[in-house]
């Protein structure tokens, strides 16, 4: 069993950034390609950044290319997405999630279906 506790979320401008962090309770996190996703109020959660278990490999939603970063910390068992040049669509919570290594993390990065274990959220909130 793991758990993720994500934080950072908050109000911010239109424009600005914020850094979501996510800690996760396990001794073998790196055991664990790592997602973010989000939902926004009326919507469907859709993925947002995915990062395999040793960083090297990323993808990002077409939504939030060229904004934001997604990294992690093996060492601090966290992840972290960098959101820059926030926009009011960008509101929604934000959740992360964990996928076993043993799932195929270039088919599967973005189907949240494959995810194993999830944060309960952190609320962003870009306001225009």
């Amino acid at each position: 069993q793991v758990q993720l506790v994500e934080s950072g979320g908050g109000l911010v401008q239109a424009g600005g950034s914020l850094r979501l962090s996510c800690a996760a309770s396990t001794r073998t996190f790196s055991s664990y390609h790592m997602g973010w996703f989000r939902q926004a109020p009326g919507k469907e959660r859709e993925f947002v950044a995915a990062i395999n278990w040793s960083g090297g490999i990323t993808y990002y939603a077409d939504s939030v290319k060229g904004r934001s970063t997604i990294s992690r910390d093996n060492a601090r068992n966290t992840v972290y997405l960098q959101m820059n040049s926030l926009k009011p669509e960008d509101t929604a919570v934000y959740y992360c999630a964990a996928l076993q290594t043993s799932t195929n993390y270039n088919l599967n990065y973005y189907r949240g279906s494959q995810y194993a274990y999830w944060g309960q959220g952190t609320q962003v909130t870009v306001s225009s």
